[in-house]
């Protein structure tokens, strides 16, 4: 039996938010209800009362949720949640309006600013009032092609207190990939920078947005953002204006539209690198419950507590840290590169800012670790008490670093949802151990079920990961597709009724899971199904190699595995290299894992949210079209997958 790498103490589950929870429930509800397994199960079986429950103890500010919890029940997709109630999502992030800090802003260039809930309030008043002379109203959009800064947050809230959509991505998109997602929602007012830094140096977007603006005639106001001196020549765009000229008001107070439960309030977006990216549109209501749920109870922040999550606002992960408002925490906003000056640059912020809820991405604590950072040699961490990891599956060496040269009393949380839930289905739990390689605990009122290929529901076996009852932070729709035919071909094509998330995965005898990759990109050498994430866990243990990705190429009637590695500068992948990789992943993972072929590139294609992408690369080494390579952050590293002789023998 493993043994658990950390277990709360009785004083700090007695202090939760999930404790105050189960026993509400317990005392109110249902008697048999005594600790997180009984809470888990009960709030399946009373999905409505467990999502009021939640409504009540969050303190969410709207008009319901009103006698009816759902129609439709339980249709997937078809449910509709709270059909009586209404509110706005802005009001419930803006609730607190005092002097607490509301926002602390982080440059990589050591600039900080701070704003407190009272001036944000101020500053989100002035933003909406000039939206809606604007003539922005409920339903438009408006868009943000900015970095992670205070101002993008104001705009968010300007825009959904008045009942208009939000969507944004990060400067760093190019020109086509903007259009391919703003150009599909056509968005009537638009935010964007004049200039972004990153690894120290400063990069001008004006160029991008003058070309940008000329294919998007549905933008009647263009907002810029100057950011960092000078101040921007805006003379060539004649629609725009400065974020002081468009706030320059005398707004005092907010008009919140309070509207349907699942009134639109973001659009996210697919990947899109195997065609134009799905626009997928979330629903007020459900995104904040579900993010009040993961934020209080899974994550236990508390009021005041400072909460960091290192994103870009082109991934979901910046749409789950803003909702820390909702909480009456500090959000922490960064903009740069974790690597600047050097590795320990997250980590100083940590001790310089008292970050108590840090979260990042599975990549970042790896490099970390093989960059041979080691915080706790340099840094208190004192405020520190839970690190949260997402993007890929955190590896268990990740765990086994971040307990022993990070800090040893800290809850690691390594967490999966994604876009298409704006969520997690698997997460962190503040009263339960954590296990190497294992997310906590299934998410409350998520029925996460793993099958087999045919249907069946499997325990403590590699599968699907499923939900096979609705929960509030479905989808709304998908944008331009009526008929809804997009959105069920994305979710319920497998099996119908059923949502299939793409997620390779096994359900523990404890509770706990275990995430091996997405589904469309494990291996099936011999007609046996094997996940990536068991060959990246191994390949990457050896020093010379930085990082991996692996795929599935068709050969002779069957699939053989093929690694690519990135090596440290150097390093050679020699024959005795190759067998080293080869004897390290047959004598941890299985025979069926190693690699037939295993060839050094000097980078691996990512998306623009940073995750690698081994569809682009399989489509590449099998000559088939990569549809929307604007998807891709360094669409140039496909180049080197290409008309490989490795691969022709």
């Amino acid at each position: 039996m493993a043994e658990p790498l950390w277990i709360p103490s009785q004083q700090r589950i007695t202090a939760s938010h999930m404790q105050r929870f189960i026993e509400r429930v317990r005392d109110g509800l249902d008697a048999r209800v005594t600790d997180y397994d009984s809470l888990y199960r009960w709030s399946l079986e009373h999905p409505e009362t467990f999502w009021r429950e939640l409504w009540d103890f969050a303190g969410v500010i709207g008009d319901g949720p009103g006698e009816v919890g759902t129609e439709g029940w339980p249709a997937m997709p078809g449910t509709r949640w709270f059909p009586e109630a209404s509110l706005n999502f802005a009001e419930n992030l803006l609730k607190r309006r005092d002097d607490g800090e509301a926002i602390v802003f982080a440059g990589e260039d050591g600039s900080r600013r701070t704003l407190s809930y009272a001036e944000l309030y101020q500053a989100v008043a002035r933003a909406a009032l000039a939206l809606k002379d604007a003539g922005v109203q409920p339903g438009d959009r408006v868009a943000g092609y900015l970095p992670n800064l205070p101002e993008t947050v104001i705009a968010m809230l300007a825009a959904t207190s008045m009942g208009a959509v939000w969507s944004s991505c990060s400067p760093d998109f190019g020109v086509q990939g903007v259009l391919d997602r703003f150009g599909q929602i056509e968005p009537k007012a638009l935010f964007v920078c004049a200039a972004y830094r990153y690894n120290g140096k400063t990069y001008d977007c004006l160029g991008r947005v003058r070309e940008l603006i000329t294919h998007m005639p549905s933008v009647k106001r263009l907002v810029v953002v100057p950011y960092m001196d000078p101040a921007p020549d805006l003379n060539d765009l004649p629609q725009a204006l400065t974020w002081e000229q468009f706030t320059d008001n005398q707004a005092v107070n907010i008009r919140f539209q309070r509207l349907p439960f699942d009134h639109p309030v973001y659009i996210l977006y697919s990947s899109g690198t195997t065609g134009v990216p799905k626009c997928i549109v979330h629903g007020a209501g459900g995104t904040l419950l579900q993010h009040l749920k993961e934020l209080m109870l899974h994550t236990d922040l508390k009021p005041d507590e400072r909460l960091f999550y290192f994103t870009t606002c082109g991934w979901m992960m910046w749409n789950w840290l803003v909702s820390g408002l909702a909480a009456e925490a500090t959000l922490v906003l960064f903009d740069g590169s974790p690597f600047h000056p050097d590795g320990n640059a997250l980590w100083d912020l940590v001790d310089e800012l008292g970050i108590h809820v840090f979260g990042t991405s599975a990549k970042w604590i790896a490099a970390c670790e093989k960059a041979g950072v080691k915080p706790r040699e340099r840094h208190a961490l004192g405020s520190l008490k839970a690190i949260l990891s997402t993007g890929s599956p955190l590896l268990p060496e990740s765990f086994d670093y971040v307990y022993r040269d990070v800090k040893p009393d800290l809850q690691l949380s390594s967490i999966s949802g994604g876009t298409d839930i704006v969520s997690c289905f698997a997460l962190g739990n503040p009263v339960l151990p954590v296990y190497k390689g294992e997310l906590q605990c299934r998410g409350l009122g998520m029925k996460v079920e793993i099958r087999a290929d045919d249907g069946r529901v499997v325990s403590d076996e590699t599968g699907e990961l499923t939900c096979s009852l609705p929960f509030p932070s479905m989808p709304v729709a998908f944008w331009n597709d009526p008929s809804g035919e997009k959105y069920r071909a994305a979710y319920f094509d497998t099996w119908p009724g059923i949502w299939s998330h793409g997620d390779y995965a096994r359900l523990t005898p404890r509770g706990g899971v275990v995430i091996y990759g997405r589904s469309d990109a494990t291996l099936n050498p011999g007609g046996v199904r094997i996940g990536t994430a068991e060959i990246y866990r191994q390949v990457e243990k050896l020093d010379e190699i930085l990082e991996s990705i692996c795929v599935g190429q068709e050969w002779e009637d069957d699939v053989r595995v093929v690694l690519f590695v990135r090596l440290r500068e150097g390093v050679e992948l020699t024959d005795e290299l190759q067998d080293r990789i080869r004897k390290t992943i047959r004598a941890n993972a299985t025979p069926r894992h190693v690699p037939a072929r295993i060839i050094a590139v000097p980078d691996i294609p990512r998306t623009v949210s940073g995750k690698i992408t081994e569809l682009a690369v399989r489509h590449v080494i099998h000559g088939r079209e990569v549809k929307n390579t604007s998807a891709l952050a360094n669409p140039e590293a496909l180049e080197h997958y290409r008309d490989l002789a490795a691969l022709r023998v």
